[in-house]
């Protein structure tokens, strides 16, 4: 077995996709489903042909889904956190907090949301 993506909903295709091209993410197609729904496949440059994102907008939905107690976050990694933030910054994104680490030795972190308000750790790694 293997993970082979994660999905959630959106509420606005273009401006998520922005989001997550901030982040680094590629679009790598768009695929109707039906007359109800779009499904928007990205990844990241690692990744290959491989999505590892899909983003699903219910055709007509305006208003913003519950996230629900159970969702966490996905997580993805930076060589320099503080550029990164920086470059978000220009585009208007802003963590939820400075940079921390969770124990001595452990890497930087830190969070954005997205536009639907789903939560993304950047984890620095060197």
């Amino acid at each position: 077995m293997s993970l082979i993506h994660t999905c959630y909903r959106i509420t606005e295709i273009d401006r998520s996709v922005a989001f997550y091209e901030a982040l680094g993410f590629h679009e790598r197609r768009r695929s109707p489903i039906g007359d109800e729904a779009i499904n928007v496949f990205l990844n990241l440059p690692e990744d290959g042909d491989e999505p590892r994102l899909e983003l699903t907008y219910n055709i007509g939905r305006t208003e913003p889904y519950e996230l629900g107690t159970g969702y966490g976050h996905i997580a993805i990694t930076s060589p320099d956190l503080d550029a990164t933030l920086a470059r978000l910054a220009e585009q208007g994104i802003r963590p939820e907090r400075p940079p921390y680490t969770v124990s001595r030795e452990g890497s930087r972190i830190c969070f954005v949301r997205d536009p639907d308000q789903y939560r993304i750790e950047i984890i620095e790694r060197r």
